[in-house]
């Protein structure tokens, strides 16, 4: 009998920002190869996400968290963990914030919000997830959200890509420690993708946008499904060998 290796069946995920963009694609390809998904919003929006995931027949469940806030995290994370029955086989960290300032006027309260969603609650829930997959004696696969500004600076963003380069050689560290204890952890770094955050830039009267599109070797914007098949990829069997990468899914931005 042939295997399918990115079977999900009873496997459990956790997917922050899992209520709309690139998270909720995520969330939604995870569960369409069987996963049990518990995503996290900031907000009560959660819920009703969850409840229509359900009744397309999946297995979902929600969690209001506030990723910026550490207690809150703390707190978060083990709601999610006993809404699937206290057992974890895959966190997917697709929450983000972006804020835009000329750098030079940057407000500090804008870069140290930014800090603490992208890169600081990214290191927290990694930390919580490897402990749980440790003390579980089970493999674990961590996916954490990187971007085009984890390979270079942007323009209008430097939080966001201080975050984002700080996502990707987290993912690297964590891999040089955590690959003897059968965890897995590997980045997806979108490129430009058609969502909410990227309005200010898929705006046809920004010169931004032909720049970019233009790059592109398809000459088309990413969306949420571009991303089910990497992130069930990795969060399935198939990936077991690959450790600490971190993975355009840019339609060839990088290399054009």
């Amino acid at each position: 009998m042939m295997r399918n290796f990115t079977d999900l069946t009873r496997r459990k995920a956790i997917v922050t920002g899992g209520t709309r963009g690139l998270g909720h694609g995520m969330a939604e390809g995870l569960m369409e190869a069987g996963a049990e998904v518990v995503i996290v919003g900031s907000s009560d929006k959660v819920y009703t996400v969850a409840e229509e995931f359900i009744k397309k027949g999946y297995q979902c469940h929600g969690a209001v968290v506030n990723l910026g806030d550490p207690q809150d995290r703390a707190r978060g994370f083990e709601e999610a963990v006993a809404k699937l029955g206290d057992h974890l086989d895959i966190l997917v960290n697709a929450a983000g914030v972006q804020r835009r300032h000329p750098s030079e006027e940057f407000p500090v309260e804008d870069y140290n919000y930014v800090i603490e969603v992208n890169q600081n609650a990214v290191f927290d829930w990694c930390q919580r997830a490897a402990k749980k997959f440790i003390a579980q004696d089970s493999k674990g696969k961590i996916i954490n959200i990187a971007s085009m500004l984890s390979f270079f600076g942007g323009y209008t963003v430097p939080a966001y890509a201080a975050s984002k380069g700080a996502v990707a050689q987290l993912t690297k560290a964590f891999c040089n420690e955590w690959a003897s204890k059968k965890i897995n952890v590997n980045a997806l770094a979108p490129g430009y993708m058609d969502t909410e955050m990227n309005t200010a830039l898929t705006d046809p009267s920004n010169p931004r946008c032909a720049e970019i599109t233009g790059r592109i070797p398809a000459h088309v914007w990413g969306t949420p499904e571009d991303m089910k098949g990497p992130c069930v990829f990795l969060a399935s069997d198939a990936s077991d060998y690959l450790n600490g990468a971190i993975i355009p899914v840019d339609g060839g931005y990088l290399v054009k």
